[in-house]
């Protein structure tokens, strides 16, 4: 894992409301380091004890607790309290503190299914007043996150929305345009794209959920294997185990699995590797009970012999997927 701040930027990081432009300038400009994404299971704990030592220091109760982390304007946010609890998860930025506990800790947290109505009075909320997220959830009765994803992934563009598998022509077009947003500029297919964008140039037909998933899980992978369809194989495994081991982390919710391909080993999305992950985990007999050392060390003594050429193992069967000269021909 990353290390090297000095007090000075931890003490930034607890207490500055920087933007994600903001932190990224920092990382460039002074060697910043920062985490983002998923919270690991280990950083969840940390706050919970954080947010529980803080209120029993002040004498809060549920109540009072919730006007802390959910304050009626700005003018009445608790500074000391978000940078006293983002002092103890290291490496955090406070705004990202503040986000994930403020989803955490939200009265319509874990509200399961969303109906027909709900969807509807969404729908009518965002016509009256634009992507006004926090307002609407006020609204709809569900968190501002929620209602954001709801509406992107399942709501706008319902009527023309396709579903079920795709066919070839759709699979051309969207390689068509992760190419043309990622090649024809210069990038590699691996670097990342506005899905938004690729879903309004499938012309609505799919969603961007859709279309990431299709371009990352399957089409990525063939298209880096010259039409082929690769297969996982063992020494794939051989390379994941030992990646995750260099880590050196606690836990492995504490992995970004977006760090672990490098230019010789990249045909596996993110989620494929976290999956390709559990499954060897859950291969281990008694894992529920092992710490993730411990597992780690037993899968490195499984993992110990492997294929002599990666990920060969292609399947003997004709792809769909054809290549870009061939798309425009």
């Amino acid at each position: 894992m990353a290390t090297g701040n000095t007090a000075e930027d931890a003490h930034l990081l607890a207490t500055k409301w920087y933007s994600a432009g903001k932190l990224a300038e920092l990382a460039k400009t002074r060697g910043l380091i920062y985490k983002k994404g998923k919270f690991s299971a280990i950083e969840e704990q940390q706050l919970h004890t954080a947010v529980e030592n803080y209120r029993i220091a002040k004498q809060l109760n549920e109540d009072q607790l919730n006007e802390t982390i959910f304050p009626k304007d700005e003018k009445s946010k608790d500074n000391a309290f978000w940078s006293e609890i983002t002092a103890a998860i290291p490496q955090r930025p406070i705004i990202s503190v503040y986000h994930h506990v403020r989803r955490t800790y939200h009265p319509f947290k874990q509200q399961g299914k969303w109906s027909t109505e709900e969807d509807d009075k969404l729908r009518e909320a965002v016509a009256n007043m634009g992507q006004q997220w926090e307002k609407i959830s006020l609204i709809v009765g569900r968190r501002a996150s929620d209602c954001r994803d709801r509406y992107r992934n399942h709501v706008v563009g319902r009527e023309t929305r396709v579903v079920g598998p795709w066919t070839v022509e759709e699979e051309q077009q969207l390689q068509r345009i992760v190419e043309n947003m990622t090649i024809n500029r210069g990038g590699t297919l691996d670097d990342e794209v506005f899905w938004s964008t690729v879903a309004r140039e499938m012309g609505g037909r799919r969603n961007r959920q859709q279309c990431r998933n299709k371009w990352t899980d399957v089409l990525s992978k063939q298209v880096k294997s010259n039409g082929q369809n690769p297969r996982w194989s063992n020494q794939d495994a051989y390379i994941l185990v030992h990646k995750l081991d260099s880590l050196r982390v606690r836990d492995d919710s504490e992995v970004d699995w977006k760090t672990l391909a490098d230019k010789d080993w990249n045909l596996w999305s993110p989620h494929i590797l976290q999956r390709r992950w559990q499954t060897m985990k859950k291969s281990v007999k008694g894992y529920e009970e092992m710490t993730h050392q411990e597992i780690m060390e037993i899968l490195k003594a499984k993992k110990t012999n492997f294929d002599p050429n990666p990920t060969t193992g292609i399947r003997k069967k004709k792809s769909k997927v054809k290549s870009s000269e061939t798309i425009e021909g």
